[in-house]
Protein backbone atom coordinates (compact mmCIF):
# COMPACT_ATOMS: atom_id res chain seq x y z
CA UNK A 1 0.00 0.00 0.00
CA UNK A 2 1.92 3.39 -0.89
CA UNK A 3 1.35 7.15 -0.31
CA UNK A 4 2.06 8.87 2.50
CA UNK A 5 1.60 7.64 6.76
CA UNK A 6 -0.92 9.37 9.15
CA UNK A 7 0.43 10.12 12.78
CA UNK A 8 -0.74 6.41 13.69
CA UNK A 9 1.67 4.74 11.01
CA UNK A 10 -0.79 3.82 8.56
CA UNK A 11 -0.99 5.00 4.83
CA UNK A 12 -3.39 7.81 4.20
CA UNK A 13 -4.61 6.86 0.38
CA UNK A 14 -6.57 3.63 0.41
CA UNK A 15 -4.70 0.71 -1.36
CA UNK A 16 -6.69 -1.13 -3.86
CA UNK A 17 -8.06 -4.06 -2.01
CA UNK A 18 -9.41 -1.77 0.49
CA UNK A 19 -11.09 0.71 -1.77
CA UNK A 20 -12.92 -2.56 -3.09
CA UNK A 21 -13.91 -3.42 0.34
CA UNK A 22 -15.12 0.09 0.89
CA UNK A 23 -17.27 0.41 -2.67
CA UNK A 24 -18.66 -3.19 -1.94
CA UNK A 25 -20.41 -1.55 1.24
CA UNK A 26 -23.49 -0.29 -0.92
CA UNK A 27 -24.70 -3.39 -2.53
CA UNK A 28 -25.93 -6.15 -0.05
CA UNK A 29 -24.39 -9.27 -2.20
CA UNK A 30 -20.62 -7.80 -1.84
CA UNK A 31 -20.98 -5.91 1.48
CA UNK A 32 -17.70 -6.72 3.71
CA UNK A 33 -18.56 -6.25 7.29
CA UNK A 34 -17.17 -8.57 9.62
CA UNK A 35 -18.60 -8.85 13.32
CA UNK A 36 -16.69 -10.13 16.76
CA UNK A 37 -19.24 -11.25 19.04
CA UNK A 38 -18.44 -11.16 22.71
CA UNK A 39 -19.83 -12.88 25.68
CA UNK A 40 -19.20 -10.92 29.06
CA UNK A 41 -19.38 -12.25 32.32
CA UNK A 42 -21.46 -9.04 33.51
CA UNK A 43 -22.50 -5.48 32.23
CA UNK A 44 -19.36 -3.17 32.12
CA UNK A 45 -19.15 0.37 33.16
CA UNK A 46 -20.67 1.91 30.14
CA UNK A 47 -18.95 4.98 30.44
CA UNK A 48 -15.22 3.38 31.12
CA UNK A 49 -16.33 1.33 27.68
CA UNK A 50 -16.76 4.26 25.85
CA UNK A 51 -13.28 5.94 27.03
CA UNK A 52 -11.52 2.82 26.10
CA UNK A 53 -13.07 3.28 22.44
CA UNK A 54 -12.23 6.80 22.40
CA UNK A 55 -8.08 6.26 23.52
CA UNK A 56 -8.18 3.35 20.84
CA UNK A 57 -9.61 5.44 18.64
CA UNK A 58 -6.83 8.60 19.62
CA UNK A 59 -4.18 5.85 19.05
CA UNK A 60 -4.76 4.10 15.60
CA UNK A 61 -6.61 6.65 13.91
CA UNK A 62 -8.09 4.75 11.49
CA UNK A 63 -10.70 4.79 13.97
CA UNK A 64 -11.46 7.78 13.73
CA UNK A 65 -11.31 8.34 10.30
CA UNK A 66 -13.49 8.36 7.27
CA UNK A 67 -13.28 7.75 3.71
CA UNK A 68 -13.22 10.86 1.36
CA UNK A 69 -13.47 9.78 -2.74
CA UNK A 70 -12.68 12.42 -4.96
CA UNK A 71 -15.33 13.59 -7.17
CA UNK A 72 -13.93 12.44 -10.20
CA UNK A 73 -11.92 9.58 -10.34
CA UNK A 74 -8.37 11.94 -10.79
CA UNK A 75 -6.33 10.51 -7.65
CA UNK A 76 -7.04 7.92 -4.97
CA UNK A 77 -9.39 8.21 -2.12
CA UNK A 78 -8.10 8.99 1.13
CA UNK A 79 -8.63 8.36 5.13
CA UNK A 80 -9.14 11.61 7.19
CA UNK A 81 -9.49 12.05 10.54
CA UNK A 82 -13.51 13.04 10.71
CA UNK A 83 -13.80 16.71 11.72
CA UNK A 84 -17.22 15.66 12.82
CA UNK A 85 -16.18 12.15 14.65
CA UNK A 86 -18.94 11.87 17.66
CA UNK A 87 -18.31 8.79 20.05
CA UNK A 88 -21.96 8.03 20.75
CA UNK A 89 -22.87 7.18 17.17
CA UNK A 90 -19.79 4.46 17.86
CA UNK A 91 -20.10 3.11 20.62
CA UNK A 92 -23.85 2.41 22.05
CA UNK A 93 -25.88 0.59 24.18
CA UNK A 94 -29.50 -1.80 23.73
CA UNK A 95 -31.36 -3.72 25.83
CA UNK A 96 -33.05 -7.04 24.83
CA UNK A 97 -36.18 -8.81 26.80
CA UNK A 98 -34.80 -10.22 29.96
CA UNK A 99 -33.57 -13.19 30.12
CA UNK A 100 -32.08 -12.74 26.87
CA UNK A 101 -30.61 -15.36 24.97
CA UNK A 102 -27.44 -15.87 22.77
CA UNK A 103 -29.66 -17.16 20.11
CA UNK A 104 -31.19 -13.51 20.60
CA UNK A 105 -27.90 -11.80 20.09
CA UNK A 106 -26.74 -13.95 17.22
CA UNK A 107 -30.22 -12.20 15.38
CA UNK A 108 -29.81 -9.11 16.68
CA UNK A 109 -25.95 -9.57 14.76
CA UNK A 110 -27.72 -10.52 11.76
CA UNK A 111 -29.57 -7.64 11.27
CA UNK A 112 -27.03 -5.58 12.10
CA UNK A 113 -24.75 -6.79 9.53
CA UNK A 114 -27.17 -7.22 6.72
CA UNK A 115 -27.10 -3.24 7.25
CA UNK A 116 -25.00 -0.87 5.58
CA UNK A 117 -22.32 1.20 7.77
CA UNK A 118 -22.51 4.67 7.66
CA UNK A 119 -19.83 6.18 4.94
CA UNK A 120 -19.76 9.10 6.16
CA UNK A 121 -18.15 8.66 8.83
CA UNK A 122 -15.59 6.08 10.33
CA UNK A 123 -16.23 2.22 9.28
CA UNK A 124 -17.55 0.84 12.64
CA UNK A 125 -19.46 0.84 15.57
CA UNK A 126 -19.35 -0.93 19.06
CA UNK A 127 -22.92 -2.17 20.66
CA UNK A 128 -23.41 -3.36 24.09
CA UNK A 129 -26.04 -5.25 24.67
CA UNK A 130 -27.74 -5.95 28.14
CA UNK A 131 -30.44 -7.77 29.41
CA UNK A 132 -28.58 -11.08 29.08
CA UNK A 133 -30.18 -14.52 31.15
CA UNK A 134 -27.63 -14.64 34.18
CA UNK A 135 -26.44 -11.05 34.22
CA UNK A 136 -24.59 -11.43 31.46
CA UNK A 137 -23.69 -8.87 28.66
CA UNK A 138 -22.25 -9.11 24.78
CA UNK A 139 -20.46 -6.52 22.85
CA UNK A 140 -21.17 -6.30 19.01
CA UNK A 141 -17.88 -4.71 17.26
CA UNK A 142 -18.44 -4.18 13.49
CA UNK A 143 -16.27 -2.42 10.99
CA UNK A 144 -15.76 -2.36 7.23
CA UNK A 145 -13.53 -4.56 6.10
CA UNK A 146 -11.97 -1.67 4.44
CA UNK A 147 -10.22 -0.57 7.41
CA UNK A 148 -8.57 -4.21 8.55
CA UNK A 149 -8.37 -8.10 7.94
CA UNK A 150 -9.27 -10.38 11.39
CA UNK A 151 -5.70 -10.36 12.30
CA UNK A 152 -5.14 -6.90 12.37
CA UNK A 153 -8.45 -5.98 14.15
CA UNK A 154 -6.53 -8.42 16.92
CA UNK A 155 -3.66 -5.86 16.75
CA UNK A 156 -5.71 -2.40 16.47
CA UNK A 157 -8.45 -3.01 19.06
CA UNK A 158 -6.04 -4.98 21.84
CA UNK A 159 -5.65 -1.45 23.77
CA UNK A 160 -9.44 -1.83 24.93
CA UNK A 161 -8.49 -5.03 26.84
CA UNK A 162 -7.06 -5.54 30.24
CA UNK A 163 -4.93 -8.36 31.90
CA UNK A 164 -7.36 -7.90 35.40
CA UNK A 165 -10.60 -6.94 36.24
CA UNK A 166 -9.87 -3.90 37.49
CA UNK A 167 -6.74 -2.15 36.53
CA UNK A 168 -5.07 1.17 37.43
CA UNK A 169 -6.01 4.01 35.16
CA UNK A 170 -4.06 5.51 32.24
CA UNK A 171 -3.74 8.88 31.21
CA UNK A 172 -5.71 9.53 28.00
CA UNK A 173 -3.74 9.89 24.93
CA UNK A 174 -3.91 13.42 22.50
CA UNK A 175 -6.67 14.06 20.84
CA UNK A 176 -6.07 13.66 16.92
CA UNK A 177 -6.06 16.87 14.75
CA UNK A 178 -9.41 17.18 12.70
CA UNK A 179 -8.98 17.09 8.84
CA UNK A 180 -12.17 19.25 6.80
CA UNK A 181 -11.11 17.52 3.09
CA UNK A 182 -13.57 17.55 0.47
CA UNK A 183 -14.23 15.21 -2.69
CA UNK A 184 -13.71 18.37 -4.88
CA UNK A 185 -10.49 19.04 -3.13
CA UNK A 186 -9.28 16.07 -3.51
CA UNK A 187 -10.33 16.64 -7.07
CA UNK A 188 -8.80 19.58 -7.61
CA UNK A 189 -5.17 18.16 -5.79
CA UNK A 190 -5.24 15.12 -8.42
CA UNK A 191 -5.85 17.20 -10.87
CA UNK A 192 -2.75 19.22 -9.97
CA UNK A 193 -0.41 16.04 -9.43
CA UNK A 194 -1.83 14.58 -12.98
CA UNK A 195 1.85 15.11 -14.48
CA UNK A 196 3.70 14.27 -12.38
CA UNK A 197 1.76 11.38 -11.52
CA UNK A 198 1.96 10.36 -15.34
CA UNK A 199 5.59 11.40 -15.60
CA UNK A 200 6.40 8.92 -13.19
CA UNK A 201 4.55 5.98 -14.04
CA UNK A 202 6.12 6.32 -17.51
CA UNK A 203 9.22 6.56 -15.37
CA UNK A 204 8.82 3.25 -13.70
CA UNK A 205 7.57 1.68 -16.90
CA UNK A 206 10.18 1.80 -18.62
CA UNK A 207 12.74 1.13 -15.81
CA UNK A 208 10.49 -1.97 -15.28
CA UNK A 209 10.46 -3.02 -19.07
CA UNK A 210 14.54 -2.04 -19.06
CA UNK A 211 15.16 -4.60 -15.74
CA UNK A 212 12.76 -7.48 -17.76
CA UNK A 213 14.65 -6.75 -20.76
CA UNK A 214 17.86 -7.26 -19.29
CA UNK A 215 16.66 -10.51 -17.48
CA UNK A 216 15.70 -11.81 -20.89
CA UNK A 217 19.40 -11.02 -22.55
CA UNK A 218 21.07 -12.67 -19.37
CA UNK A 219 18.92 -15.53 -19.03
CA UNK A 220 16.09 -15.36 -21.52
CA UNK A 221 14.56 -18.85 -21.21
CA UNK A 222 14.53 -18.51 -17.34
CA UNK A 223 12.41 -15.23 -17.72
CA UNK A 224 9.93 -16.40 -20.12
CA UNK A 225 9.18 -19.40 -18.24
CA UNK A 226 8.77 -17.57 -15.01
CA UNK A 227 6.04 -15.54 -16.69
CA UNK A 228 4.57 -18.99 -17.82
CA UNK A 229 4.53 -20.36 -14.49
CA UNK A 230 3.58 -17.42 -12.87
CA UNK A 231 0.34 -17.53 -15.57
CA UNK A 232 -0.20 -21.26 -14.84
CA UNK A 233 -0.03 -20.09 -11.20
CA UNK A 234 -2.53 -17.97 -11.42
CA UNK A 235 -4.79 -19.47 -13.08
CA UNK A 236 -4.94 -22.44 -10.57
CA UNK A 237 -5.68 -19.44 -8.02
CA UNK A 238 -8.88 -18.68 -9.29
CA UNK A 239 -10.50 -21.29 -11.00
CA UNK A 240 -12.71 -23.89 -9.16
CA UNK A 241 -10.66 -26.48 -7.20
CA UNK A 242 -13.88 -28.89 -7.32
CA UNK A 243 -17.26 -28.76 -8.27
CA UNK A 244 -20.10 -26.78 -6.62
CA UNK A 245 -22.55 -28.90 -3.88
CA UNK A 246 -25.77 -29.19 -5.76
CA UNK A 247 -27.35 -28.25 -2.20
CA UNK A 248 -25.11 -24.86 -1.49
CA UNK A 249 -26.27 -23.25 -5.11
CA UNK A 250 -29.03 -21.07 -3.62
CA UNK A 251 -28.63 -17.05 -3.30
CA UNK A 252 -30.43 -14.71 -0.92
CA UNK A 253 -30.37 -11.44 0.58
CA UNK A 254 -32.07 -14.03 3.93
CA UNK A 255 -28.77 -15.18 6.30
CA UNK A 256 -28.48 -16.78 10.00
CA UNK A 257 -25.29 -17.21 12.43
CA UNK A 258 -24.60 -20.96 14.16
CA UNK A 259 -21.99 -21.21 16.74
CA UNK A 260 -20.43 -23.90 18.31
CA UNK A 261 -17.63 -23.83 21.33
CA UNK A 262 -14.68 -26.63 22.15
CA UNK A 263 -11.49 -26.48 24.10
CA UNK A 264 -8.42 -24.87 22.10
CA UNK A 265 -6.08 -27.65 23.40
CA UNK A 266 -8.35 -30.60 22.38
CA UNK A 267 -8.58 -29.43 18.87
CA UNK A 268 -5.01 -28.54 19.33
CA UNK A 269 -4.11 -32.56 20.61
CA UNK A 270 -6.42 -34.12 17.89
CA UNK A 271 -4.20 -32.08 15.50
CA UNK A 272 -1.39 -33.31 16.76
CA UNK A 273 -2.70 -36.84 16.70
CA UNK A 274 -3.17 -36.66 12.63
CA UNK A 275 0.52 -34.71 12.49
CA UNK A 276 -1.49 -31.40 11.39
CA UNK A 277 -2.20 -28.14 12.45
CA UNK A 278 -4.90 -26.64 14.31
CA UNK A 279 -6.02 -24.95 11.06
CA UNK A 280 -6.03 -28.64 9.47
CA UNK A 281 -8.63 -30.09 12.27
CA UNK A 282 -10.29 -27.05 11.54
CA UNK A 283 -10.81 -27.54 8.43
CA UNK A 284 -11.04 -30.99 8.86
CA UNK A 285 -14.12 -30.72 11.43
CA UNK A 286 -16.02 -28.54 8.85
CA UNK A 287 -15.82 -30.98 5.95
CA UNK A 288 -17.24 -33.50 8.68
CA UNK A 289 -19.95 -31.45 9.22
CA UNK A 290 -20.59 -30.59 5.57
CA UNK A 291 -20.39 -34.07 4.46
CA UNK A 292 -22.99 -35.32 7.38
CA UNK A 293 -25.50 -32.36 5.55
CA UNK A 294 -25.05 -33.96 2.44
CA UNK A 295 -25.40 -37.54 3.48
CA UNK A 296 -28.42 -36.83 5.59
CA UNK A 297 -30.32 -34.98 2.81
CA UNK A 298 -29.72 -37.91 0.68
CA UNK A 299 -26.58 -36.17 -1.85
CA UNK A 300 -23.50 -37.43 -0.96
CA UNK A 301 -20.48 -35.90 -2.07
CA UNK A 302 -16.71 -36.19 -2.52
CA UNK A 303 -15.44 -32.31 -2.50
CA UNK A 304 -16.63 -29.17 -2.69
CA UNK A 305 -14.84 -25.52 -3.55
CA UNK A 306 -13.86 -24.10 -0.33
CA UNK A 307 -11.44 -21.10 0.34
CA UNK A 308 -8.89 -20.82 2.95
CA UNK A 309 -7.40 -16.84 3.48
CA UNK A 310 -3.88 -17.31 4.23
CA UNK A 311 -1.98 -14.52 6.32
CA UNK A 312 0.35 -12.20 4.71
CA UNK A 313 0.76 -10.24 7.65
CA UNK A 314 4.48 -9.64 8.94
CA UNK A 315 5.47 -8.23 12.03
CA UNK A 316 6.58 -5.01 10.46
CA UNK A 317 3.31 -3.88 9.11
CA UNK A 318 0.77 -1.96 10.61
CA UNK A 319 -2.73 -2.70 11.96
CA UNK A 320 -4.69 -1.36 9.31
CA UNK A 321 -5.20 -2.94 5.90
CA UNK A 322 -6.02 -6.01 4.34
CA UNK A 323 -2.84 -8.90 4.35
CA UNK A 324 -3.89 -12.17 3.08
CA UNK A 325 -4.78 -13.83 0.14
CA UNK A 326 -7.55 -16.43 -0.60
CA UNK A 327 -6.73 -19.99 -1.43
CA UNK A 328 -9.17 -22.73 -3.36
CA UNK A 329 -9.15 -26.48 -1.67
CA UNK A 330 -10.90 -29.12 -2.64
CA UNK A 331 -12.41 -29.61 0.51
CA UNK A 332 -12.41 -33.47 1.00
CA UNK A 333 -16.01 -33.53 2.10
CA UNK A 334 -16.47 -37.24 1.36
CA UNK A 335 -13.16 -38.75 3.40
CA UNK A 336 -14.83 -40.35 6.31
CA UNK A 337 -11.13 -40.90 8.23
CA UNK A 338 -10.58 -37.78 10.06
CA UNK A 339 -7.12 -38.63 9.70
CA UNK A 340 -6.58 -39.10 5.91
CA UNK A 341 -9.41 -35.96 5.79
CA UNK A 342 -6.79 -34.04 7.91
CA UNK A 343 -3.60 -34.70 5.62
CA UNK A 344 -5.37 -34.50 2.56
CA UNK A 345 -6.21 -30.70 3.74
CA UNK A 346 -2.76 -30.41 4.48
CA UNK A 347 -1.10 -31.76 1.68
CA UNK A 348 -3.46 -29.22 -0.15
CA UNK A 349 -2.41 -26.22 1.98
CA UNK A 350 1.23 -26.74 1.87
CA UNK A 351 1.22 -26.53 -2.12
CA UNK A 352 -1.58 -23.28 -2.53
CA UNK A 353 1.34 -21.56 0.26
CA UNK A 354 3.66 -22.63 -2.59
CA UNK A 355 2.17 -20.87 -5.58
CA UNK A 356 3.90 -17.96 -7.33
CA UNK A 357 0.54 -15.95 -7.80
CA UNK A 358 -1.06 -16.56 -4.05
CA UNK A 359 -1.47 -12.73 -4.18
CA UNK A 360 -2.95 -12.87 -7.59
CA UNK A 361 -6.22 -11.01 -5.90
CA UNK A 362 -3.77 -8.28 -4.65
CA UNK A 363 -1.95 -7.71 -8.08
CA UNK A 364 -4.93 -7.07 -10.17
CA UNK A 365 -6.67 -4.58 -7.38
CA UNK A 366 -5.47 -1.48 -8.84
CA UNK A 367 -7.26 -2.70 -12.57
CA UNK A 368 -10.35 -4.37 -10.81
CA UNK A 369 -10.71 -0.56 -8.77
CA UNK A 370 -11.17 1.19 -11.89
CA UNK A 371 -14.31 -0.79 -13.17
CA UNK A 372 -17.65 0.71 -12.93
CA UNK A 373 -20.19 -0.79 -10.20
CA UNK A 374 -21.63 -3.10 -12.34
CA UNK A 375 -18.81 -4.33 -13.75
CA UNK A 376 -16.96 -4.85 -10.70
CA UNK A 377 -20.15 -6.87 -9.31
CA UNK A 378 -20.26 -9.36 -12.12
CA UNK A 379 -16.04 -9.64 -12.49
CA UNK A 380 -16.81 -10.26 -8.30
CA UNK A 381 -19.21 -12.80 -9.33
CA UNK A 382 -16.67 -14.91 -11.56
CA UNK A 383 -14.13 -14.82 -9.40
CA UNK A 384 -15.80 -15.95 -6.99
CA UNK A 385 -15.41 -19.49 -7.05
CA UNK A 386 -16.01 -21.62 -4.21
CA UNK A 387 -18.97 -22.88 -1.80
CA UNK A 388 -17.56 -21.89 1.66
CA UNK A 389 -14.61 -19.77 2.81
CA UNK A 390 -13.26 -20.65 6.55
CA UNK A 391 -11.31 -18.41 8.20
CA UNK A 392 -8.73 -18.96 10.87
CA UNK A 393 -7.84 -15.93 13.38
CA UNK A 394 -5.91 -16.81 16.54
CA UNK A 395 -6.57 -14.16 19.40
CA UNK A 396 -5.39 -13.23 22.91
CA UNK A 397 -4.38 -15.93 24.53
CA UNK A 398 -5.10 -15.67 28.21
CA UNK A 399 -7.99 -13.95 29.87
CA UNK A 400 -8.85 -10.61 29.02
CA UNK A 401 -10.96 -8.08 30.70
CA UNK A 402 -13.15 -4.89 29.48
CA UNK A 403 -14.11 -1.67 31.38
CA UNK A 404 -14.28 -4.40 34.32
CA UNK A 405 -15.82 -7.53 32.51
CA UNK A 406 -14.40 -10.93 32.11
CA UNK A 407 -14.62 -11.71 28.14
CA UNK A 408 -15.85 -15.12 28.00
CA UNK A 409 -16.27 -16.17 24.58
CA UNK A 410 -15.37 -14.31 21.30
CA UNK A 411 -17.31 -15.38 17.99
CA UNK A 412 -16.43 -13.95 14.91
CA UNK A 413 -18.77 -13.50 11.89
CA UNK A 414 -17.92 -12.65 8.43
CA UNK A 415 -19.41 -11.33 4.79
CA UNK A 416 -21.01 -13.57 2.35
CA UNK A 417 -19.06 -12.43 -0.78
CA UNK A 418 -21.23 -14.61 -3.05
CA UNK A 419 -20.44 -17.68 -1.04
CA UNK A 420 -23.21 -20.63 0.79
CA UNK A 421 -21.29 -20.00 4.20
CA UNK A 422 -18.42 -17.79 5.76
CA UNK A 423 -17.14 -19.98 8.52
CA UNK A 424 -14.55 -18.91 11.41
CA UNK A 425 -12.42 -20.07 13.76
CA UNK A 426 -11.57 -18.11 16.80
CA UNK A 427 -9.50 -19.01 19.82
CA UNK A 428 -9.34 -17.30 23.10
CA UNK A 429 -8.50 -17.70 26.43
CA UNK A 430 -7.86 -21.84 26.19
CA UNK A 431 -11.65 -21.97 23.81
CA UNK A 432 -12.45 -21.99 20.20
CA UNK A 433 -15.41 -21.12 18.16
CA UNK A 434 -16.45 -21.94 15.30
CA UNK A 435 -19.21 -19.50 14.00
CA UNK A 436 -20.99 -20.29 10.49
CA UNK A 437 -23.11 -17.83 9.24
CA UNK A 438 -24.72 -18.93 5.88
CA UNK A 439 -27.23 -18.00 3.23
CA UNK A 440 -30.52 -19.53 4.01
CA UNK A 441 -31.59 -20.57 0.42
CA UNK A 442 -28.19 -22.31 0.25
CA UNK A 443 -28.49 -24.23 3.72
CA UNK A 444 -32.66 -24.96 4.27
CA UNK A 445 -32.25 -26.86 7.04
CA UNK A 446 -30.89 -25.19 10.26
CA UNK A 447 -31.52 -27.35 12.80
CA UNK A 448 -29.99 -30.06 10.71
CA UNK A 449 -27.35 -28.32 10.22
CA UNK A 450 -26.66 -27.13 13.74
CA UNK A 451 -26.78 -30.78 14.86
CA UNK A 452 -24.35 -32.10 11.65
CA UNK A 453 -21.34 -29.16 13.27
CA UNK A 454 -21.91 -30.54 16.54
CA UNK A 455 -20.98 -33.91 15.27
CA UNK A 456 -18.73 -33.50 12.64
CA UNK A 457 -16.15 -31.48 15.27
CA UNK A 458 -16.79 -34.05 17.66
CA UNK A 459 -15.70 -37.19 14.71
CA UNK A 460 -12.24 -34.84 14.63
CA UNK A 461 -11.72 -34.30 18.94
CA UNK A 462 -12.53 -37.79 19.20
CA UNK A 463 -8.75 -38.41 17.69
CA UNK A 464 -7.32 -36.76 21.18
CA UNK A 465 -8.07 -40.16 22.33
CA UNK A 466 -11.75 -39.37 24.53
CA UNK A 467 -14.68 -40.28 22.32
CA UNK A 468 -17.33 -38.64 24.48
CA UNK A 469 -18.70 -35.46 22.67
CA UNK A 470 -16.83 -32.38 23.63
CA UNK A 471 -18.08 -29.94 21.13
CA UNK A 472 -21.26 -27.88 22.70
CA UNK A 473 -23.53 -25.16 20.80
CA UNK A 474 -22.51 -21.96 21.34
CA UNK A 475 -24.00 -20.81 24.60
CA UNK A 476 -23.48 -18.47 27.86
CA UNK A 477 -20.87 -20.61 30.26
CA UNK A 478 -22.49 -21.13 33.65
CA UNK A 479 -19.33 -21.25 35.36
CA UNK A 480 -17.18 -18.55 33.42
CA UNK A 481 -13.89 -19.11 36.23
CA UNK A 482 -13.39 -22.47 34.75
CA UNK A 483 -11.37 -21.08 32.24
CA UNK A 484 -8.51 -22.83 31.38
CA UNK A 485 -6.32 -20.12 28.79
CA UNK A 486 -3.66 -21.84 27.45
CA UNK A 487 0.22 -20.52 28.32
CA UNK A 488 1.13 -18.61 25.37
CA UNK A 489 -0.02 -18.86 22.01
CA UNK A 490 -0.25 -21.72 19.80
CA UNK A 491 0.20 -21.98 16.31
CA UNK A 492 -2.13 -22.29 13.95
CA UNK A 493 -0.42 -22.37 10.45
Amino acid sequence: MSGPEDASGLPSELGAFDLLMHRGEANPRTRSGIMALEILDTGPDFDLLQTRFDNASRKVLRLRQKVVMPTLPTGPARWVVDPDFNLDFHVRRVRVPEPGTLREVLDLAEVMLQSPLDISRPLWTATLVEGLEGGKAATMLHLSHAITDGVGAATMFAAIYDLERNPPAKPDPPMPVPQDVTPNELMREGINQLPGVIAGGIADAVSAGLGLLGRMVSSPGSAVFGAIDYARSGRRMVRPAAESSPLLRGRSLSTRTEAIDMRLGDLHRAARAAEGSINDAYLAGLCAALRLYHEALGVPINSLPMAVPVNLRAEADPAGGNRFAGVNLAAPVGVADPVLRIQKIRKQMIQRREEAAIDMIGAIAPVLALLPDAALQAVSGSVIASDVQASNVPNYPGDTYIAGAKVLRQYGIGPLPGVAMMVVLISRGGYATVTARYDRAAVAHPELFAQCLRRGFDEVLALAGDPRPRVVPASFPDHPEESQPVNGSVAHS
